[in-house]
């Protein structure tokens, strides 16, 4: 069994909370700019002592409105300062925030508030209202639903005018490391969301050692970065505590259509990112040189820039016909990209979906080294992670601080240490399921390299096994095909069938460029372009790229292109836009039918 764990770097401390870490940032820099709250074209800064004064502010608003220590209060808004403060400010009045992600539907809500026993919800829009009052029947516990849009931070710290600082220091000293911090539910991709019960050890201690272990990233004069990823989620709730607790100045954009131009005012020094975001930036970029007519010299940029990558990787010479190449490009494209994130981003934390090597690369020749983490929501989201002195691309790099990894006999990664979650919630059969003599089982495959880099290889559930015994992982599939700009979403079928086929869905942002630079009409519908010849002589392309990469009997003999998309509204996607397999198959199952319905012509010749 492939094993490897690295020792904590810091001494751990069971009576700390994650209050204290803020309290430490105060007493450490109070005037440091903590945050960049959006003023005008620009953006205002808040000092360390300046937030930690409206933290305490609504603490004790939240005190005089009943809220007690440990009660669970639930929670829905959008990526915004507004959302830290409550977060904090919920810490130091003793109560568990149960985050809810602004997407859920009113059953969503309501399973999620009467299953953590939450007694308060708090909202950020009507809408978001509307959807919580339609189930506020079925919710008896539920005593009061706050309105951020109606002034409700304003009301509450004007309500909390009379409590003493002493009972919110009182409160805020309460809980302990081994205390619950907070009560996040899993995204639900393959099932009812389960509550993961984690601890303020597992965000102190974790928050402790990443920022010794990314110390180049978080502890750099003037680190900063712009969250645009839902807080809701426990990739982004990690990195804003981490952020409080390394100093780190952070943004927030809750509209990811106006990331652009908040990355050109902001110029974060790292971004927080899903490989989607990357493949988007790629993909615009791409387009937008073949509509001006350059889009040969933006391919070749981007083939300049993986060799140039790889061959730094492997620490060879890189050859003086690559390197003048190489100089060109930088002032033609990558120069261009490098400022429109902001110009100073050097870094880029990616995870919850494998990033392919080739953007990987491409990215690195800009001078933005892209760290890989893995992770879940039950390991407070890394347990692995490539670091800025030593990463490998194609990998989700070694274990952190105080975290162990190892693989079982089938090849699942399991984990165990500081990041950890504690159990699931009002859940002992599901939490003793999940555990292997105290190793967390994650059900993701994967293997290491002999430094203990470690690479996913497949979720083990989403195995396919074809009729022919063939075991065959879809995001090798997946994953290549994706990076297509015009792809939106591809689930590989084949489970118990004679050959592997794909479903695929269009990318209705991207698509109507590529039409146009295709000199067809932009206007053209999902529907009418899944039938379109071209269209699909272009998904071929992609689907043939991908199939280069495995063997024959893996690879995907045919596919149907879906004339509508896969949405978190249309409840073919998780919240952080992972596909709900289960509920795709079954939603298409006539779609699927007809794919096997009809045999496919085989040959001795090879795909792609």
């Amino acid at each position: 069994m492939a094993q490897f764990e690295v020792p904590a770097i810091v001494p751990a401390d069971p009576e700390a909370n994650v209050a204290d870490l803020l309290v430490e940032r105060v007493r450490l820099t109070p005037d440091l700019a903590l945050f960049g709250v959006p003023e005008g074209d620009g953006w205002r800064n808040v000092s360390a002592k300046d937030f930690e004064t409206a933290v305490i502010a609504l603490a004790k608003g939240f005190v005089a409105a009943g809220v007690q220590p440990g009660e669970k209060i639930g929670f829905i808004a959008r990526t915004t300062y507004e959302w830290t403060l409550i977060d904090f400010a919920l810490f130091y009045a003793g109560a568990v925030m149960v985050p809810i992600y602004e997407t859920s539907s009113p059953s969503q809500i309501q399973w999620i508030m009467e299953d953590s026993g939450a007694t308060a919800l708090i909202v950020e829009s009507a809408e978001h209202f509307t959807r919580a009052d339609e189930v506020r029947g079925d919710l008896p516990l539920v005593r009061e639903i706050w309105q951020l849009h109606l002034g409700a931070i304003d009301a509450l710290t004007a309500q909390g005018a009379e409590v003493e600082d002493a009972e919110i220091e009182r409160r805020r000293q309460i809980a302990n490391g081994s205390d619950i911090a907070t009560l996040i539910y899993t995204s639900g991709s393959t099932g009812r969301p389960k509550g993961c019960v984690l601890t303020h050890s597992n965000f102190v201690e974790l928050s402790r050692n990443s920022a010794k272990a990314l110390d180049a990233v978080v502890s750099a004069p003037g680190a900063s970065t712009l969250l645009f990823l839902t807080t809701a989620h426990v990739f982004a709730r990690f990195i804003s505590i981490l952020a409080v607790h390394s100093g780190v100045r952070t943004g927030h954009q809750p509209d990811t259509k106006q990331l652009l131009p908040a990355l050109g005012s902001f110029k974060p020094t790292f971004l927080l990112a899903v490989p989607r975001v990357f493949e988007k930036v790629y993909n615009s970029a791409e387009q937008k040189a073949e509509a001006g007519g350059k889009g040969k010299i933006f391919r070749a940029a981007a083939a300049a820039a993986v060799e140039h990558s790889k061959l730094l990787e492997e620490g060879k010479k890189v050859p003086l016909g690559l390197r003048l190449k190489f100089a060109l490009f930088d002032k033609l494209v990558y120069a261009k990209l490098r400022e429109a994130m902001g110009g100073n981003v050097s870094y880029a934390v990616s995870g919850s979906a494998p990033l392919g090597s080739r953007l990987g690369h491409f990215f690195h020749s800009l001078g933005v080294v892209i760290l890989e983490g893995y992770g879940l929501t039950e390991t407070t989201a890394p347990a692995t992670v490539n670091l800025a002195h030593k990463s490998k691309i194609g990998t989700v790099g070694p274990a952190l601080p105080g975290v162990g990894v190892r693989l079982a006999d089938d090849g699942e990664i399991e984990v165990k240490g500081i990041n950890v979650f504690k159990e699931y919630w009002n859940n002992p059969e599901a939490t003793a399921a999940s555990f292997d003599d105290g190793w967390f089982r994650t059900g993701d495959l994967g293997s290491f390299d002999a430094e203990g880099f470690l690479t996913i290889t497949g979720r083990k559930k989403e195995i396919i096994v074809t009729a022919g015994g063939k075991n065959v992982a879809p995001a090798a599939l997946e994953d290549p095909i994706r990076s297509n700009p015009i792809v939106g979403q591809v689930v590989v079928l084949g489970d118990q069938k004679p050959f592997i086929s794909a479903l695929i869905t269009l990318d209705s942002e991207m698509l109507p460029t590529w039409l146009a630079n295709n000199g067809l009409p932009a206007e053209m519908s999902l529907a009418e372009a899944s039938h379109n010849a071209a269209v699909r002589d272009e998904v071929q392309r992609a689907i043939d790229r991908a199939n280069k990469t495995v063997s024959r009997a893996e690879s995907i003999r045919k596919f149907t292109i879906l004339g509508s998309e896969w949405t978190e509204a249309s409840g073919h996607l998780t919240p952080k836009m992972s596909i709900k397999r289960n509920v795709i198959l079954q939603d298409f199952a006539g779609e699927i039918a007809e794919i096997y319905d009809e045999p496919v012509q085989t040959t001795t010749t090879p795909l792609g």
